[in-house]
């Protein structure tokens, strides 16, 4: 007999368990998991969804580029690279075979920290997954050949994505210049020298340390029986061995006690460019969700106070805007104006600054409190529509604060923060002593060429 799927609203209702907490308010977000962890560690969360015939599966790991050394920076992200090379069961580019030609998709990604693994399929190859997943667990293809390939990959990455981009010095200059603790003062991509010294000895000792099952959360979400699911996770990851927990990162970031400024020459960039940033505090705590509603108010949208400010009322930018970046460790403020031709950074920088007082001074308005929250709910409930994103956030969840339920209570922490709450962080972290600022200023080709004489 054909299974009737649901239509879209069912799904929703289904897949989320939505809940009306009381007349007039808004619903509640159920996402409904099991919480397992196997013998040898690994902790894996599973969420039974029949709304359509998909398994999607995530693999997070915990290290990313605040786990590296110096001399060994780009590291975490050339060993996400080097996952793709094949495994003891699976050959070089046979894990992406079989998933595209399965009708699915994949992907891997490494940030500061984390790196992730993730890949959606028609229910029916859940054993493939499974399979694919855990040999590269298990066993890694490490060999010179492989590390090159990837090694040069990875730079090509560097070069298209920052070396040869618009402020693309300056956003690393920013992201130096703003940390002290060198676990977050470098960027993810590293440096060419330090990919370079990366050895086939490097690879390996790394893969021990970081890539194994007590170190690592595995969510899965889609059609599927969790008791079925659960026996066949165990058949594929249970055996693989237990490591040493790696070592503890230093998270530890020293106060600022004044300004910190730069000025760089961008012979890519056309326009003037003022970036700004701001220490805060770790992701998950009452001051960075006041932080967010107040990013909103500040400067998301054509509503927010920077665009009316400066781009309608003032024109001097042709854009401004930024976020609270959410990290396990010190996070930042972020603001960043493109100026319009003929206009002067420092004029941008006293408007911006401007704001910020205000915002200080007085509280936000009932209605820009209210919008903040109801955006918020908007991409959170966006973000968590399909299986394979589910996974990927209780994955990040679950590795960053040990808390897979925090897909079910971030909204009512945001839910709870008050105008005083925004005036409060406001006041407190968005300070001079605080702030660290880059200015780009455009280069053009013949003033560089000289320069090289």
């Amino acid at each position: 007999m054909r299974r009737t799927r649901k239509s879209l609203a069912s799904l929703l209702l289904c897949a989320f368990a939505l809940t009306t907490a009381a007349a007039g308010q808004a619903k509640k977000i159920q996402v409904e998991f099991k919480d397992t962890t196997l013998k040898n560690g690994l902790r894996v969360i599973t969420v039974e969804d029949h709304s359509a015939p998909v398994v999607s599966i995530g693999v997070t790991y915990n290290v990313g580029s605040r786990n590296e050394r110096k001399g060994r920076t780009g590291f975490a992200h050339l060993f996400e690279h080097m996952m793709f090379k094949g495994s003891e069961n699976v050959g070089p580019g046979e894990h992406f075979f079989l998933i595209f030609t399965n009708g699915g998709s994949m992907n891997g990604t490494t940030n500061e920290d984390r790196t992730n693994y993730f890949e959606s399929v028609p229910a029916n190859q859940l054993d493939m997954l499974l399979f694919l997943e855990s040999d590269r667990m298990r066993g890694l293809d490490i060999t010179k050949e492989n590390l090159d390939n990837q090694r040069n990959a990875v730079q090509e990455e560097r070069r298209l994505g920052l070396d040869n981009q618009p402020y693309g010095k300056s956003n690393e200059m920013l992201q130096e210049m703003l940390y002290d603790n060198f676990a977050y003062k470098h960027s993810t991509i590293g440096s060419m020298e330090d990919l370079n010294a990366a050895s086939v000895d490097d690879v390996k000792a790394f893969f021990k340390t970081y890539y194994a099952p007590n170190n690592a959360v595995l969510t899965l979400v889609g059609d599927f029986n969790t008791k079925e699911a659960l026996a066949k996770i165990r058949k594929h990851f249970e055996d693989i061995p237990r490591q040493e927990a790696p070592p503890a990162v230093d998270m530890k970031e020293p106060e600022q006690k004044a300004e910190r400024r730069a000025t760089v020459e961008d012979k890519l960039a056309r326009l003037p460019q003022v970036a700004i940033a701001f220490k805060i505090v770790p992701g998950n705590t009452s001051d960075f969700y006041a932080l967010q509603v107040l990013s909103a108010a500040l400067q998301s949208g054509q509503s927010s106070r920077l665009y009316q400010s400066l781009v309608k009322e003032k024109e001097i930018v042709t854009s401004v805007g930024g976020s609270a970046d959410e990290k396990r460790g010190t996070g930042a403020f972020y603001i960043t104006a493109t100026l319009r031709p003929g206009k002067k950074t420092e004029d941008v920088e006293a408007a911006i600054y401007a704001e910020i007082e205000r915002l200080k001074k007085d509280e936000i308005a009932d209605w820009e409190l209210q919008k903040a929250k109801n955006s918020t709910r908007r991409s959170f409930i966006n973000s968590i529509q399909n299986s394979l994103s589910r996974a990927v956030i209780l994955g990040q969840y679950t590795v960053y604060y040990g808390d897979p339920n925090l897909i079910n209570t971030r909204l009512d922490k945001v839910a709870a923060i008050t105008k005083e709450d925004v005036q409060r962080v406001a006041k407190r972290y968005l300070t001079e002593a605080n702030r660290t600022v880059v200015i780009t200023m455009p280069k053009s080709a013949d003033t560089a060429e000289t320069g090289r004489q």
